[in-house]
This record gives C-alpha cells, structure tokens and sequence, in this order.
C-alpha cells in the first residue's frame, strides 16, 4: 500500500529525501565515533566489527558500547518494522511518523547527554544510554529506508553504492548521464548521492556539530529529521505522480 505523504510521489522526490537522510546518518556517525567513545550508532557493520575485537581482547575496545549499540540497533529496526507495517496495512502516513520516532529518540538522547555531561562529550564517562538511544533511532531509520526501498539508497552505509557506481563506471566509461537511459541515470544518481552523502555528512558532523558537543549535536540532527517529518506531511502532491512499487509492503 503506498504511504499517503506526497513528498515520496515521484522518484525525483524519493532520491531526494532520501539523500538529505543520508547526510543525516553520516552526521550521526561522525557524532556518535568522535564524542560517544568510538562508536558508530549508524554503521551496524563497525560495531560489529568493534565488538569482534573486543572480544577478542584486542585493540583495547570496550566491549560495552559496541553491544549496546547493536542491540539497540536490532531492537529499533524491529520495532520499527512491525509498527511502519501495521501503519501501511491501514492506510496510515507511515513515513513521516516513522522519521517522527527517529526525531524523538534523537532529542531524547541530545537531552539526555545534555543532562548528563553538559555540552561537552560522553566518551569519557562510557554513557551507554546515550549510544542506545541513537543506536535506537538509527534502527528505526534502517525500518523507514528499507520500506521506501530506493534502490542503491539505504541511507545508513555506502559499501554496495560505490561497488556498485566503480562497476557501472567501468562498463561504461565513456558514457555520461546524458548518454545513458533514464534507468541507467536514476541508478548512478542515486549510487552517487549515497557516497557524497555520508561523506557529506561526516564532514558536516565533524566540522559543525562535533564542536556544539554531543547534546546539542543530536539536537540539531533531531530538529532537521522532524523537519523532513514535516515536510513530509505536508509537501503538495505533484501534477503527475510516479508510480511508487517500492512503497508496497
């Protein structure tokens, strides 16, 4: 069943929103690794790969942030799939309310590093609830971005995008988006907008938000996914709205 917010109507838009949430997640890594004691609140795959080491009794990685990051994680995505699902069977906007949870989880940990520890960071106290509560947040993202399912667009991780962009730039190499098909420029935009944006996003967290402290960081972050909750919400319908088979459950 398709979601009732225009603002996902047409692909142009999808890829849009799609790349701002992206940016978003990059900015909430940069956040959570450089101020939450080296962690990745986004990028499942690092902290799995932190724990590994931590258990393994190397690299002097704690084993405590890693694995409440992850099953934060787990327990996010799985909330988030049943609730968005039960939404869309009814005919509910499950796209603005589920970006509307992120929000809230982020203001909550924001408020509660701010409570905690001040505008400065968390690493040095080792405050696992924060990196859950953004853990949590990122999981319930993971649930929204797959049920959009803009292909080459998870927004949380860049791996398969630049596999992907490499291989079709060397089947191609010649050709530029005006030579190709409009299939093959959509998938070479999105792969695109996928790495510039969690690069984009690392720099914008470490250069802008990482200076606020983590608090008022996953403020902002918060405020910037409520506002694409919004726009979500109310952005006008287009004039000849695109077929969206990914939206289906």
């Amino acid at each position: 069943m398709p979601d009732a917010s225009p603002v996902l109507e047409t692909d142009v838009r999808r890829v849009a929103v799609m790349t701002v949430l992206t940016v978003l997640a990059g900015a909430v890594d940069a956040v959570s690794f450089l101020t939450m004691g080296k962690v990745f609140c986004a990028l499942a795959t690092g902290n799995v790969l932190f724990l590994s080491f931590a258990l393994a009794g190397e690299g002097a990685v704690p084993v405590a942030r890693p694995a409440a990051a992850i099953g934060a994680f787990v327990v996010g995505a799985a909330a988030g799939g049943v609730v968005l699902t039960w939404l869309a069977e009814r005919g509910r906007p499950w796209f603005p309310l589920g970006l509307a949870c992120e929000a809230v989880l982020l203001a909550s940990a924001g408020a509660l590093a701010l409570a905690e520890h001040g505008t400065g960071a968390v690493a040095a106290d080792d405050d696992r609830k924060t990196v859950a509560l953004v853990a949590l947040a990122m999981g319930v993202r993971a649930s929204t971005a797959l049920r959009v399912h803009v292909p080459g667009m998870p927004t949380l991780l860049s791996q398969t995008a630049i596999a992907e962009l490499v291989n079709d730039v060397l089947r191609r190499p010649g050709a530029t988006l005006r030579g190709m098909t409009a299939k093959q420029r959509q998938a070479r935009t999105r792969w695109t907008a996928t790495v510039g944006g969690i690069f984009s996003g690392g720099v914008l967290g470490a250069l802008l938000l990482v200076p606020l402290g983590t608090g008022r960081a996953l403020l902002v972050i918060a405020a910037a996914v409520l506002l694409l909750a919004a726009v979500g919400t109310v952005a006008p319908p287009p004039r000849e709205a695109e077929a969206a088979p990914g939206n289906t459950p």
